[in-house]
């Protein structure tokens, strides 16, 4: 089963992340994620940038749920947390 630490780093070797909060049962797990690389992408392509990247883990049933809350880019995370 895995751990929220093990679905953050997941996602950390997708993509390079200024953030990541991973919450989780070991078999649900929502994601908060600020990245740059969202610079310019629409809501969809910067979930599918993610989604692809972990897609053999989805496929393997390895991590069985994800739901991204939040993909934000730097500045948007920051005018959020105000």
């Amino acid at each position: 089963m895995l751990t929220p630490e093990q679905v953050k780093q997941m996602i950390g070797n997708v993509l390079p992340c200024e953030h990541i909060e991973v919450e989780g049962d070991g078999h649900h797990f929502y994601a908060h994620i600020v990245s740059s690389q969202f610079e310019g992408k629409a809501r969809l392509a910067r979930h599918r940038l993610i989604k692809d990247g972990l897609a053999d883990k989805i496929a393997s049933n390895e991590l069985h749920a994800l739901s991204i809350a939040a993909a934000a880019t730097p500045t948007e995370w920051a005018s959020k947390a105000r």
